[in-house]
């Protein structure tokens, strides 16, 4: 097992450093909660499986159309949903992160590509940030994975943020949620969020067993046939080898 860190820019913010096991890279803020991490063979796949399921918003989409989109993960971790979508789906990639070290951790050690025509990475804080109204109604995949050292609750979990969110969000836009901790409270986060996006729009998936849970709020709620959605994930697995045919055994509307 390697180990190295990296001292925090300011007393206020937690050290960032990274662990390698065997062929697995993962990302820490000082604390043995994992943050985030990567195959050290294959630095632009998603590893762990709540992380793949954050991508669900592709069942919703043409396969053909996500180039053309835009994807915004709010909290970068390892920066492994930020590599895909840029890499994988080069789609135009916007990523939030208020620690200005995890940036630096992922452009050394995960393999987070410069900054280009396609690729922003913003600090600063996410609840002021997505408040830009030069954003809204710009993402078609928003990504919401913001926890601090302690993994304890999502930091930002209030219906005003989760209205705020859904500001952001194109007509067809889609918005994913780690909800995990043991302080949180899945009910009572789901609440939030559909207040914020109504009951209809909201689909979740089974826990992992890690214990995270994903939850997917769509800006206008649709109802795909199960046809539709069982063609859509073979489509996802082919071009992109996410797992999506598991999904739909463990992805349903929170409101049938």
């Amino acid at each position: 097992m390697a180990r190295k860190s990296v001292a925090s820019a300011t007393s206020a913010l937690p050290e960032v450093n990274f662990c390698d096991y065997g062929d697995v890279r993962t990302l820490h803020l000082g604390t043995e909660w994992v943050q985030g991490s990567m195959l050290l063979d294959m630095p632009y796949d998603i590893e762990l499986e709540y992380v793949q399921r954050m991508m669900a918003w592709l069942l919703f989409v043409p396969p053909s159309s996500v180039a053309k989109r835009h994807a915004m993960q709010l909290g970068l971790g390892a920066a492994a949903l930020t590599k895909f979508c840029r890499k994988k789906l080069r789609m135009n990639t916007t990523a939030v992160e208020l620690n200005p070290q995890v940036v630096s951790a992922c452009r050394f050690w995960f393999k987070l590509p410069p900054d280009d025509e396609r690729l922003h990475i913003v600090l600063g804080d996410a609840a002021l940030k997505i408040q830009n109204t030069d954003w809204a109604g710009t993402v078609d995949a928003l990504q919401v994975d913001l926890y601090d050292e302690d993994a304890a609750a999502p930091v930002l979990d209030s219906a005003d943020f989760y209205a705020d969110c859904r500001k952001l969000l194109t007509e067809e836009g889609c918005m994913t949620v780690n909800l995990f901790g043991e302080s949180s409270s899945y009910p009572a986060s789901v609440e939030k969020i559909t207040a914020a996006f109504g009951a209809d729009a909201v689909w979740a998936f089974k826990p992992t067993r890690e214990g995270n849970t994903v939850v997917l709020a769509q800006r206008n709620p649709t109802r795909p046939s199960r046809e539709d959605l069982v063609e859509r994930a073979d489509g996802i697995q082919t071009r992109w080898g996410l797992p999506a045919a598991k999904w739909l055994k463990v992805f349903k509307p929170v409101i049938a």
